[in-house]
């Protein structure tokens, strides 16, 4: 359905969707903006202040008790399809993961295969990651890779215990390099309008905290 929709350029002027009914029920939960063809997003971009303090990789993450996903959704078909977007917990009164899940997946179609990389701010909380496990055992089409900032209380025995549980699901988890960060600051992140982009600025300990968290990752795993 979704490859049906994008093979030609919708001429609408406010980027709504070409099927009226659809549209107005996602209006509800989502904003959207113009964009060129083959392009679906949820939100517009992220915010840099946001950007700078959610996705910083500290390890005490007072405050950050939020989580921002920015997606790329490859589908894979006769000719691939790229679309790219942002949730944030709050769109759809549950967490981030969950809200990719509730919105985006329905309408990828099951008989196509999707490559899914998620970059989040912090790794996912007990819960999402079971429901991610679940999610990949049953759709055996999708892979799904999600590279974290930070990790969410990764001491916790249980909080392990649900990470190799997705690993053995096929989920690939990384950690955000700087490289990463710079990534989603380009394609996720507002620049402002009419001004060159603006390059992205590595905070002070961004190598060293990567490393922290690739160490704690792969004693985990």
């Amino acid at each position: 359905k979704m490859a049906e929709k994008q093979e030609e350029p919708s001429n609408t002027q406010n980027g709504e969707p070409d099927n009226a009914e659809e549209g107005e029920e996602k209006k509800k939960k989502l904003k959207r903006e113009d964009l060129p063809p083959f392009e679906i997003v949820t939100g517009e971009r992220l915010p840099a202040m946001f950007f700078k303090f959610q996705f910083r990789n500290v390890e005490y993450s007072s405050g950050r008790n939020k989580t921002f996903l920015c997606y790329v959704l490859e589908t894979q078909g006769k000719e691939s399809v790229t679309s790219r977007g942002y949730l944030e917990d709050e769109h759809a009164a549950a967490h981030a993961e969950m809200a990719f899940f509730n919105t985006i997946l329905p309408k990828c179609d099951s008989s196509l295969r999707y490559n899914i990389t998620w970059y989040v701010s912090s790794s996912p909380c007990v819960t999402c990651a079971d429901r991610i496990t679940e999610t990949l055992k049953k759709n055996k089409n999708l892979r799904l890779t999600i590279m974290v900032g930070r990790l969410f209380m990764w001491e916790e025995a249980e909080m392990q215990a649900a990470l190799k549980k997705m690993k053995s699901a096929g989920c690939k988890l990384r950690i955000m390099k700087p490289q990463d960060f710079e990534y989603v600051w380009q394609n996720f992140v507002e620049q402002e309008e009419g001004e060159e982009a603006k390059a992205f600025v590595p905070w002070e300990d961004i190598q060293e905290n990567f490393q922290y968290y690739e160490e704690k990752l792969a004693e985990i795993l």
